[in-house]
């Protein structure tokens, strides 16, 4: 053999699974469907096999059910994938009931071989495998035992270059010792579980022979739509560790670009840290109109008021102009992954260059509590996965203002981040005044002054530096006298 064999690869319809599984399911292969009842499973498969079956790839679908196919099948119509014209066309459906009664793995074998012979499917599916096993392992049976009838199932389904599909509910104890596992080229995992009042949908790719998979645990949500994948992002390092450094993105504050040294740098992640009503979410506003301006589309996740049901009047105007994209969710239960996929695949629709997150407090709150514990683990990849993408990220962060301390983040975020701007509220004279300092940019020089701001009717207004501030992080309350009182 000189030359390797190339292997096609069958694209599920599902989003987000073919990149799970390493761009597609392997052409003739031979799968296992495995998982706890009511994981979707059944979904699961319906789902590739509607997207795949056409004329010239038909699919057999087994089922072994005590009760008619046609209730099965009222189910899922009501998925949008489900598609009647293919019923009896470019697909079948079989039940294996009679045939399983007996419980002889000869006579099952015989069957399925009669309805491929007859029928020549690209595509096989057995639901529940599982019934059929367990039928069949009774005492009586003196046929072929189970290792024997998959491999002899195996065979004759590749040789007839049948991509197969087995679905079945098992335990995670049966991996090592059930011989299925052991001649599956591919084995998908699907999980439940309720945490909280929260549902929680995981897959896991076993193994998928032949290339490489997305390792470890991964969310999924069952829509009207049928199945969506969310795959865990991998972090690549020679990405994240090259960051850019010449190339500044104005922020809409001509003063605050002073202050980072000459804006903000691209593929830079910036937490902007404050109190309620310092002014982040306009902030926020001022970095994406800039971007705006200069002809960069831009995007904002908003996980508390919708810019559509606020009084952020200029945000809703850039939405509606079609030039800034809005994932606007306050729903409960998601996934930082489920997030990050959905700012991924607009970021690559708009071609955006700026991606802000508002807030980080609102963001946690949305998500799924059993997801919370990993809050700083996901956020720590998502910002990662972002930036690797080449845009720049501005997150905000709702701090309690407290006089007598100096943070920038709950969540202990500030380590992930390459820039952080802060803003607190001071007394003077008896009012409050507002004034912002930037903590850090990395690898960059950048004034370390605490500046007094207003926000107008124009947008965020920063004006003189506060030269005697030590009052300010001692806890007593700032003087006229403390005050430079010349323009900066």
């Amino acid at each position: 053999m000189t030359e390797k064999v190339s292997i096609h690869r069958l694209q599920t319809g599902i989003p987000g699974l073919d990149a799970l599984v390493g761009g597609g399911l392997p052409e003739f292969s031979f799968n296992l469907i495995a998982g706890s009842p009511g994981s979707g499973k059944t979904t699961l498969a319906h789902q590739i096999m509607f997207a795949l079956a056409n004329s010239d790839r038909r699919a057999l679908f087994f089922t072994v059910l005590g009760e008619p196919a046609l209730k099965m099948l009222r189910y899922q119509q009501q998925f949008s994938f489900f598609d009647v014209a293919k019923i009896n066309q470019s697909i079948r459906f079989v039940n294996l009931i009679d045939v399983i009664v007996g419980g002889d793995f000869n006579r099952v074998l015989a069957r399925i071989v009669e309805e491929v012979e007859e029928f020549t499917p690209g595509l096989v599916f057995v639901d529940s495998f599982r019934s059929v096993v367990l039928a069949a392992q009774r005492p009586a049976n003196r046929g072929l035992d189970l290792q024997q009838f998959v491999q002899q199932l195996g065979i004759h389904l590749t040789s007839w270059q049948a991509t197969t599909f087995l679905i079945g509910e098992y335990q995670s104890s049966e991996v090592e010792s059930n011989p299925v596992f052991t001649v599956a080229d591919g084995l998908l995992w699907l999980s439940q579980g309720v945490h909280r009042n929260s549902m929680v949908r995981k897959m896991q790719v076993v193994k998928m022979r032949g290339q490489a998979q997305i390792s470890g645990l991964h969310t999924f949500r069952i829509t009207n739509a049928g199945i969506q994948v969310f795959p865990r992002t991998i972090v690549d390092a020679a990405i994240t560790s090259n960051l850019l450094v010449d190339a500044r993105l104005p922020m809409g504050v001509p003063a605050l670009d002073e202050m980072l040294g000459g804006g903000l740098p691209s593929g830079y992640s910036l937490l902007v840290a404050g109190p309620a009503g310092s002014g982040k979410t306009i902030l926020a506003t001022e970095f994406l109109a800039e971007g705006v301006r200069r002809g960069e589309t831009g995007i904002i996740a908003a996980f508390e008021k919708s810019p559509r049901q606020s009084h952020h009047r200029r945000l809703d105007e850039l939405i509606r102009s079609g030039k800034l994209g809005l994932i606007d969710t306050r729903a409960l239960d998601l996934t930082v992954d489920e997030t990050l996929y959905e700012m991924t695949e607009m970021i690559d629709r708009l071609g955006a260059k700026r991606v802000v997150i508002d807030s980080l407090s609102g963001f946690e709150l949305a998500l799924a509590p059993a997801y919370r514990e990993d809050f700083r683990e996901s956020l720590y990849r998502m910002v990662a996965a972002l930036t690797g993408l080449g845009v720049t990220v501005l997150m905000t962060s709702e701090l309690e203002d407290r006089y007598t301390d100096l943070r920038f983040s709950p969540y202990g975020a500030a380590f992930l981040t390459d820039a952080i701007i802060v803003q607190r509220y001071v007394e003077m004279e008896g009012a409050l005044k507002r004034l912002m300092a930037v903590v850090k940019v990395r690898a960059s020089a950048h004034s370390h002054d605490l500046r007094l701001y207003e926000i107008t009717d124009h947008g965020i207004v920063v004006g003189d530096a506060l030269v005697k501030w030590v009052g300010l992080l001692s806890g007593r309350p700032v003087h006229a006298s403390d005050y430079d009182g010349r323009p900066a």
